[in-house]
């Protein structure tokens, strides 16, 4: 089974790849999927670092 394109993107920002970096074709489901896993991570680490 093929990794999950919501957990590739949140992986990604956590390792602090840009959202630039979509490896999935814009349009398709599995690049919004990236899209979002990466935007509910890369939020979590913006909010983290206005805290703080």
């Amino acid at each position: 089974m093929a990794d999950d394109p919501f957990e590739l993107g949140a992986r990604a920002a956590r390792e602090n790849i840009p959202a630039e970096a979509n490896p999935f074709a814009e349009g398709t489901e599995d690049y919004a999927l990236w899209a979002a896993g990466h935007e509910r991570i890369a939020t979590a680490v913006e909010a983290n670092e206005s805290e703080g």
